[in-house]
C-alpha cells in the first residue's frame, strides 16, 4: 500500500531479505542517556541482526541487554528511489554468533578478535520509495 508521499510499507520477510543485500546498516543505542548512532557491518542471521565489535568496546558496553535499534537502506537520491528498514530489538553479547554468521562475517572480523552483538529483531518495518511496480509492493507486517 502506497502513502501520500509515494512510499509502499513492505511486510517482515522482505525487510530482512532487503537488509540482508546492504553492506553497511547504522545501529541506534543510548549512552551516557543521549541517543547515538553507529555505522556498522552486519549479517542477517535467523532473523537477527548480527554485528561484530571490538572486544570491550563501547558498543559492547552500550548494547549489553539493551532495546536497539537497527537501521539499514538503499537510496539513490537522484532517482528518489530505494528501500528502507528498521528492527527494534533486544541486544545479546555473544561470543560466537554460529558458524553461517561468522562465515558471512569475516571480511569485517579478519586480525580481530571480535564479540558479537545479536539484535533479535521483534519488531521490523520498512518501506519502499520512489517508482515501484505493483508487484513489488506488499502490505506492511
Amino acid at each position: 500500500m502506497r502513502s501520500a508521499d509515494g512510499a509502499a510499507g513492505l511486510s517482515r520477510a522482505e525487510c530482512l531479505r532487503l537488509m540482508s543485500t546492504a553492506a553497511v546498516g547504522r545501529i541506534v543505542f543510548t549512552e551516557q542517556a543521549l541517543p547515538a548512532v553507529a555505522p556498522v557491518g552486519f549479517v542477517i542471521d535467523g532473523g537477527d541482526v548480527v554485528i561484530p565489535v571490538p572486544r570491550g568496546s563501547r558498543l559492547v558496553a552500550a548494547t549489553r541487554g539493551a532495546i536497539v535499534a537497527f537501521q539499514a537502506d538503499d537510496l539513490d537520491a537522484a532517482s528518489r528511489t530505494g528501500w528502507s528498514v528498521t528492527a527494534i530489538g533486544r541486544a545479546r553479547i555473544v561470543p560466537d554468533p554460529g558458524d553461517g554468521a561468522h562465515e558471512a562475517l569475516l571480511p569485517w572480523t579478519a586480525g580481530t578478535d571480535p564479540e558479537f552483538i545479536r539484535v533479535s529483531c521483534q519488531r521490523v518495518t520498512g518501506l519502499r520509495v520512489g517508482a515501484v511496480s505493483a508487484g513489488d509492493c506488499e502490505t506492511a507486517a
